[in-house]
């Protein structure tokens, strides 16, 4: 099992919490995934270590960008 941390910029409430998470939580082998508004950390459970463009696109596909 693998956890990796992301910084995601401009999530600045509940509802963008959760399209990022549901968009992470897409990704073959995300186990879970955590948002925290506060300082824009998602932290990504995974089977294996995830690739960042991976991550990047799916933040993008919710309307988000990696830091």
């Amino acid at each position: 099992m693998a956890t990796q941390t992301y910084t995601v910029t401009g999530m600045t409430c509940g509802h963008c919490a959760s399209s990022v998470r549901e968009e992470i939580e897409e990704i073959a082998g995300v186990t879970g995934v955590e948002v925290t508004l506060e300082g824009g950390l998602v932290e990504v459970s995974s089977d294996a270590p995830l690739e960042r463009a991976d991550v990047e696109k799916a933040v993008t596909e919710a309307g988000y960008q990696l830091a």
